[in-house]
């Protein structure tokens, strides 16, 4: 006789294996982030370059309007260009990733409405896409280390820690975000004026110890603050300065954000296939 599987259907399964279904469905958050992969540089003029172009226009127009204008101080013998190109990664990072997963739910309105799968797949992959742009990008900072002549230290191997954080400190809002965005459309308009704000509020143009010492707590709330430091300090070694505040800081609100963005998720997903 030929063999048939059960299948089982039991109240609040999918609920309760909800995190062991992630692992499950691996393949496709790996199929979901290759697709988003070749739509990000499909038909493009100059395709993977695009990476590569955009931080490194910013790093100009900051170097031009902070470091020759404004007179902003570099941290210690550290070339201008070579710091603000080191606070431009994680940010370009973080913006990219809030804006894709924020719309990412929204662009698989039909994979959501006919197949059970983890909602928090989508948004994910839509992060690692993110992520592959800070590798391209990596290779910006590597050339400009040689033009330089300026070698990493020690603290280069704790860069990859230093990532993890930018990559946690971009999945809480981007849940909370794209939860928003599926039930009130004009969240779409509200994202890219939060992350334009967002770049002129974080130390990319100036160093973290510019800020005066009575508001450096209330500047630490922002999470990309220690973000920032971290990978200054780990890139750009030397007399470079970290503080230490900023990223304890910083790790709270990450986990806050965190909590808030997967309750948020989990407490709307079931509402996706209809809103979207």
């Amino acid at each position: 006789m030929r063999d048939t599987e059960l299948l089982v259907l039991e109240a609040g399964r999918a609920e309760r294996h909800y995190w062991r279904d992630i692992w499950r469905y691996r393949e496709l958050f790996y199929v979901l982030a290759w697709r988003d992969l070749a739509v990000r540089y499909k038909q493009t003029i100059i395709g993977l370059a695009w990476a590569l172009v955009r931080p490194l226009a910013t790093m100009i127009v900051f170097t031009f309007v902070f470091g020759r204008v404004a007179k902003m101080p570099p941290d210690g013998t550290t070339p201008y260009a070579l710091m603000v190109f080191a606070g431009l990664l994680p940010w370009q990072f973080f913006s990219s990733a809030i804006s894709d997963s924020s719309n990412s739910l929204i662009g698989s309105a039909n994979l959501i409405s006919k197949v059970y799968f983890p909602r928090l797949i989508i948004p994910l992959a839509a992060i690692v896409v993110s992520l592959a742009d800070l590798l391209i990008s990596f290779g910006i900072l590597v050339g400009l280390m040689f033009w330089y002549r300026f070698l990493p230290t020690w603290r280069f191997a704790a860069l990859p820690l230093f990532v993890l954080m930018a990559v946690l400190v971009s999945i809480g809002p981007g849940l909370w975000i794209t939860s928003l965005n599926v039930k009130y459309r004009d969240f779409r308009y509200v994202v890219p004026f939060i992350v334009q704000l967002g770049l002129y509020v974080s130390p990319i143009g100036f160093s973290s110890s510019a800020v005066p010492e009575r508001w450096r707590m209330l500047y630490s709330l922002n999470p990309m603050v220690g973000v920032i430091d971290g990978f200054r300090w780990a890139i750009l070694g030397g007399p470079v300065a970290f503080q230490w505040q900023a990223l304890a800081f910083s790790w709270i609100v990450i986990g806050l954000f965190l909590w808030k963005g997967v309750r948020t998720f989990r407490k709307t997903e079931r509402s996706f296939a209809d809103l979207v």
